[in-house]
């Protein structure tokens, strides 16, 4: 497994990021055992960085993946505080979730724009005193924008960013993927260290896996690259592809095998609040029932968050 150091913080990750949303309660909801031994084998097969977010839910699943090893392994949070309360909550429920005494990065969920991140300043000051106190290591943020990117070039403070970068541009919400890869380079050049998301566009580009991971895996200004893995399989076909080493044919069938849709429960009352905060415009309501559009849809898992009748599902 190759490694590299994450821009100009003190942090090596490995170029394979183990992308935790896909075994949380919102995606596969393997049990805390289950999901745990994924996160094991990855790290038994060199993956040293774990991405997260408060929105996952899966805060338990590392904590006994990570126990024994937290040293060794880098973890990276997310949040969607705009206060300082609120990131300073954020904080605490990750610190005692997961059972350590720092987090390596916290990053702001989602940020869209320079008036995204002033607006979510009071929380930034908030991670520069815990910074200080040596409760994270690194700020970052984590964006689907060019604007996201852009903006987060302004802020000393910020030191990783976390984009979405697939060759199709899936997920981008202000442009295309030639200008997506301009603001990374020009991020990188500032030192900031970048770790991308959805190589795969949320599972929709499934059937070209080789392809789209050699996208990203040859731009040498994305330092490391997060991929959702929710079994040994996918976690072991992963690392063989990263390592440039040819996957067995039974793992591949079996990742190969596996047919992977949203699914929304025919009890859902069509309250409208997934509608709302999926960013891809993937959802829309027909008598009183949401419906998915499959062709926009990137299987994110989000909308699930939103759903206080447990009816959207990824299977």
């Amino acid at each position: 497994m190759e490694y590299r150091k994450l821009g100009n913080t003190d942090i090596d990750i490995s170029r394979l990021c183990f992308g935790s949303l896909t075994i949380s309660p919102l995606q596969a909801n393997l049990s805390i055992e289950d999901g745990a031994e994924v996160i094991e084998k990855a790290i038994d097969l060199g993956i040293n960085f774990l991405d997260t977010a408060e929105l996952y839910q899966n805060y338990e699943y590392i904590k006994k993946a990570t126990s024994k090893k937290r040293e060794k392994i880098v973890i990276s949070t997310k949040s969607y505080a705009y206060s300082s309360e609120g990131a300073e909550k954020s904080l605490l429920k990750a610190l005692k979730e997961i059972g350590t005494d720092y987090i390596d990065i916290f990053s702001l969920h989602e940020q869209e724009s320079d008036h995204t991140i002033r607006g979510h300043y009071e929380a930034i000051e908030y991670l520069i005193k815990a910074k200080e106190k040596g409760l994270i290591r690194a700020i970052g943020i984590s964006t689907h924008a060019i604007q996201g990117i852009d903006a987060a070039c302004k802020y000393n403070e910020i030191e990783v960013v976390h984009p979405i970068v697939n060759k199709n541009g899936l997920g981008i919400i202000d442009g295309n993927i030639s200008q997506m890869l301009k603001a990374i380079e020009n991020a990188y050049n500032k030192g900031k260290g970048i770790y991308a998301m959805k190589p795969l566009g949320g599972g929709n580009l499934n059937k070209n896996v080789s392809e789209c991971f050699s996208f990203v895996l040859k731009n040498s200004h994305i330092h490391s690259i997060a991929v959702g893995m929710q079994s040994i399989e996918e976690v072991m076909c992963n690392t063989f592809i990263f390592e440039n080493k040819e996957v067995p044919v039974e793992i591949a069938s079996k990742i190969n095998d596996k047919t992977r849709r949203l699914l929304i429960d025919f009890w859902c009352k069509g309250c409208g609040e997934c509608i709302n905060a999926c960013s891809q415009g993937a959802l829309r309501r027909i008598n009183d029932k949401v419906y998915v559009d499959r062709e926009k849809c990137l299987l994110c898992g989000y909308c699930s968050a939103y759903c206080s009748d447990f009816c959207i599902k990824i299977v």
